[in-house]
């Protein structure tokens, strides 16, 4: 089992770029299924949830490869807000 706030410190990678995105500042449910259906990435620019524009990213559950002891590797897989030009490096 995994709990929110292991996931929360692993970095969040998109495979085909090998870019860094960011870490899990939510989640997003299903409240009828009880399931995760969505990861919510907070952007640059916002420093512990306080500062900056209110950006986020939000992946399908779906999208995830694997979740590993440092990091979660994830597939663009035509995902628009993957291709901003403002993700961390």
């Amino acid at each position: 089992m995994v709990t929110l706030s292991e996931l929360q410190i692993k970095d969040i990678i998109v495979v085909e770029e090998g870019r860094r995105l960011g870490n899990i500042t939510d989640l997003e449910i299903d409240g009828e299924r009880g399931r995760i259906t969505h990861l919510i990435v907070g952007l640059k620019g916002k420093v512990m949830g306080l500062f900056g524009k209110d950006e986020e990213i939000k992946i399908p559950w779906d999208h995830i490869l694997t979740i590993g002891k440092d990091v979660i590797l994830i597939r663009k897989n035509g995902n628009p807000q993957l291709n901003a030009t403002h993700l961390e490096d």
